[in-house]
């Protein structure tokens, strides 16, 4: 008795850890495997794109805007799968790019000044405010985890 009483604690924790790294093998495999469908659509839809720009003979400056959103995108993903963390500054440049691209458009088929205009480049300015407070948020106030990881963010984007 005093024998399994004395085994049966450690048998637990040996169960514990086992299950804790296949549990995190999942975790690590699933989020390649993420991150492999999320770059193979973002590359499947950019290569539309520009085979429709093709297919018409000419590409607008709608065109071009929506593969600087594609290239931002991979370039978020590739920076993600490098170091692991999210660039949420890229989220914000798609989300200008795309305002950008919608105000152009609007622009294109109203051809006169609306508050339509106002709202969407206000929009556009107040995302660039928010860029500009987090890069002084992360430079001024920087996590010891982040502070590490700056050189490689910049450095995968570079590479990118």
């Amino acid at each position: 008795m005093e024998n399994t009483e004395k085994h049966g604690p450690e048998t637990i924790l040996t169960t514990e850890k086992k299950t804790e790294r296949i549990g995190r093998a999942l975790i690590t495999w699933f989020h390649m495997l993420a991150l492999f469908a999320i770059g193979g659509s973002i590359v499947w839809s950019a290569v539309i794109a520009f085979g429709g720009m093709v297919q018409q003979g000419h590409a607008t400056v709608e065109d071009i805007l929506l593969l600087f959103i594609y290239l931002e995108l991979g370039a978020m993903v590739g920076i993600y799968f490098k170091t692991n963390h999210m660039p949420v500054r890229f989220l914000i440049y798609v989300a200008m790019t795309a305002l950008t691209r919608m105000l152009i458009g609007f622009i294109n088929v109203e051809h006169r000044p609306d508050e339509g205009i106002l709202v969407v480049s206000g929009a556009v300015l107040l995302l660039a405010l928010a860029v500009l407070v987090l890069r002084y948020g992360s430079s001024r106030f920087p996590s010891s985890v982040l502070a590490q990881d700056r050189s490689d963010i910049s450095d995968a984007y570079k590479t990118t």
